[in-house]
Formats: C-alpha cells, structure tokens, sequence
C-alpha cells in the first residue's frame, strides 16, 4: 500500500510489460480509427483547427486559459472538428543537481548527484470521440524506473442543455486520480511547476488527495457547470483489483486497499471582469484503507480544501496567474497505531501553496511558488518527530512554439527550462533530519528540463 507518511508523486511511474505496452497503444489505436478519419497526426490542436495557445497560457502544458477549461468541461469535444488521430507523443530530458550528494543513489544506473535522464516518453490518447465524448488517457515509461505504466485516465461524456433561463453543461468522467478531471491549476493533479526531477529527494507527507491513490483506483464522478460560473462535481474511487493492477503496470504492494468506496466531492465559482479572472473553490475527499486485509482494522484520511485561481490576460496574449491551495487532513490511524506504525491513534496535517507565474507572449516564463506542510507530531510515523517541510521554488522557460504564428504548427511544441527549489525544513527538521547530518538546505534541487510534445 502507499505508505501513511506521504503521497506518490504525480511524475512516478510504475511497471507494464512490453506486450501490455503493445495492447495498450492497439486499443488506442483502433479508437482513434473508429473516431475519426486516419490521415494526420493527432493532437487536440488538429482537432480543431486551433493553436495550442488558444487553451494553454503558456502555449502548451497543463496551465489552461478560459478557452482551456470550457473545452475540458465540454468533453474534450467542443469546436469545430476537423479530421485528426487523436494520439500525440511527449518526451521531457532532465538534468539534476542537488546541493550535497544524496547518501545512496536514487535508483538504480544514476549516481548521487548530477543526474541527466529520460524522465519520461509518454503516448496519449487525447482528442473527441464522438459529438459529446472525449477522452485524456496516457501510457509513459519511465526512464528513471525503465518501465512503463499507465498515466492520468480521463474518459468523458458532456452535453449543453438548458435548465429554465438557465444554462447548464453536464457530464460524467471515468478518472483514476481524484482531481484529474478539475479544470483548474489550483488542485493537486495539474499544479504548479508540471514538472519536476524524480531523481532528488521530496518531502515525504503529503495529504492523501495529493496523490495518495492516484492510478491505483478507478471511479466516475458527475460534473456540471451552471451559468458558466457555478461548477459542482460528486462521485468517488474503488480500489482497482490486484489483476487490474497488473495489467496497467502496477503491483499488488501498489494496492490503495480501499476499505469501502472513496467519496469525492468539488464546488468552484469563477468570475470574469474584462481581461480578469477569478476562481474559487472547496473539495473534500474521504478514503478508508485497510492495510492488512486479515485484519478489520483502518485507517481514515478526511481532507477538505479550499482553493482560488487568478489570471490576468493582456492583448498581446501575455498573462499573469496565480493559484493558492490549502488543505486540512484529519487522520484516525487505528490500523497503523494498532502495527505499531503509528505513535498515535489520530493526527492531522495541513497542506499550503502557493504560486504565481508571468508569462510574455506565451513564450517568455518566470514563476515562483511557496509551500508548507505541517502536521502533528508523531515519534513513529516520522523519523524526526514531525512532518513539517517548507521551501520555495523558483522556474523560468523559454516556450518557443505553439502560437498561431509558430512554424510547425500544431506538429512542434517545445518547453526549455531551469527550475530551482530551496529548503528551510524538510521531513520535520532543518538539520539532521535524518538521524544521520543531513540538512534540509542539502536537498535544494538545480533542474534543467527539456520538454518536447509532437
């Protein structure tokens, strides 16, 4: 199972065989064949005609513009569609440097410090599958783990109707990692930086709607968005079956163990004034694992969260965002304090980012963020006593193609970038957090990342 002290990062990558690999890209393929016309290379920008910059604020990546979320809500369907393949290829090569040598490798063909690596090959399915359906579903290997598994899993249906004088857009997602579906940068699953090395250490608690279950489970939740301002979404995860696990990449250690279903549950209002933009939100999510399944014993994480988004957009497509996040984890560990694992029978934790980025042109990047993790303390769960983390990232790029004017549009998209992330606390103290001398400051992490989507 994933362990109580912290989530799996959105970037881990877990095992698929090669013949699994193979079924994977045929089933995707036969689906864009029954889609739509073969005879171009697929990217949603194919599919409608559009440059990636019309729904990404940085040209292309996660961060979306206004145009971005309304074609997410509309299933990935909205707009004119013309004939694509909806597959498309993205590849990010990284470098990595950490103040001090780490005291053992982090995975096997690297060494201690300045590491260049494939962080990840990713294939997609992405684009319309009939009038109203629409699908985001990615295989990656990892080329620090040197396998491949599935990724994020967004299969929707969404269809435009009115309700009385009032206009509603309604869906239903198939996803596998609560808030994959949001339309927002303020959630866990699309946030800020997008990207990052999975060769130097990160902090290790996090709230378990953080990643906690993410890829390991499966679910639908039930979305609407009314008056293009009020969003509402409820539904919720099953823990997938050891064989399921199997199947995608994944191991029965990797099971959520899910004692019962996952409920999960989003609200959100935005606003527009001329070129302003605002959003805010709430979710919750509640998850009850058993650990052993010999044993009746569980434990509960109750997260609720509260988040808000800002963008700024100027005529000449230059923009400003910023997103905050905060959420507070309750935790009842009676399996855990029952093992042993846990000092306490209950505890809590609490999440804070934060982050802004100004974009020039869609080309030119400069970002920086906060973050603070702070929780009970607890002698067993953490090796120091607390799971206190705190630091701050800094991140500039160079986003060359994407725009309307690009050349090789939509075929080229290209990210050149340096990110940089710096240390007060980690994993509960500022020094010897470890037991052994190391410092938080010895983690602050140097990545140069190249990040190429065909």
């Amino acid at each position: 199972m994933k362990p109580i002290t912290g989530a799996a990062t959105r970037g881990h990558h877990f095992y698929l065989s090669a013949l699994r690999w193979q079924a994977l890209a045929l089933v995707a393929l036969l689906a864009a064949w029954l889609a739509t016309p073969a005879h171009a290379l697929p990217s949603y920008a194919q599919q409608t005609g559009l440059p990636c910059s019309q729904c990404h604020s940085i040209a292309f990546g996660p961060a979306l513009t206004a145009y971005g979320r309304e074609f997410k809500l509309n299933a990935y369907a909205l707009g004119e569609h013309k004939s694509s393949v909806p597959l498309a290829l993205m590849a990010v090569l990284s470098y990595t440097n950490t103040s001090s040598d780490l005291p053992e490798i982090p995975a096997e063909h690297f060494d201690v410090n300045n590491n260049g690596a494939l962080n990840e090959l990713t294939g997609f399915f992405a684009g319309r599958i009939g009038q109203h359906a629409g699908a985001f579903i990615e295989a990656a290997y990892s080329g620090v783990e040197r396998h491949t598994a599935w990724g994020a899993f967004d299969l929707r249906y969404a269809h435009p109707f009115t309700l009385g004088s009032h206009s509603v857009v309604g869906g239903i997602t198939l996803n596998n990692n609560p808030t994959v579906s949001d339309l927002w940068n303020s959630t866990p699953v699309w946030s800020f930086p997008y990207t990052g090395s999975e060769l130097a250490p990160t902090p290790g608690a996090a709230p378990i709607v953080a990643g906690g279950i993410e890829e390991t489970v499966l679910g639908p939740t039930f979305y609407a968005m009314f008056d293009d301002r009020w969003y509402v979404e409820l539904g919720g995860y099953k823990s997938l079956s050891d064989s399921m696990l199997d199947f995608v990449g994944l191991g029965a250690d990797d099971n959520s163990r899910l004692d019962a279903f996952a409920p999960y549950w989003r609200a959100a209002a935005q606003f527009t004034n001329g070129p302003h933009y605002y959003s805010f939100g709430i979710l919750g999510l509640n998850v009850k694992q058993q650990p052993d399944p010999a044993s009746p014993a569980t434990d509960r994480f109750d997260d609720l969260g509260f988040d808000a988004t800002y963008q700024h957009t100027a005529t000449d497509a230059s923009n400003l965002a910023a997103n905050f996040a905060y959420v507070h984890e309750n935790r009842h560990l009676d399996a855990a304090y029952a093992a042993g694992d846990a000092a306490k029978a209950s505890g809590d934790l609490d999440s804070v980012r934060g982050d802004v980025t100004w974009t020039y042109q869609q080309t030119w990047v400069a970002a920086g963020g906060l973050f603070n993790v702070t929780g009970s303390s607890d002698a067993n769960l953490y090796a120091a006593g607390k799971p206190d983390s705190n630091g701050y990232l800094l991140q500039f790029e160079y986003v060359p193609f994407g725009k309307l004017t690009s050349p090789y549009r939509p075929w080229l998209n290209v990210r050149v970038g340096l990110q940089y992330i710096g240390y007060s606390k980690f994993d509960g103290a500022s020094s010897n957090y470890d037991g052994a001398g190391r410092s938080a400051s010895d983690n602050n992490t140097l990545y140069g990342f190249l990040w190429v989507a065909l």
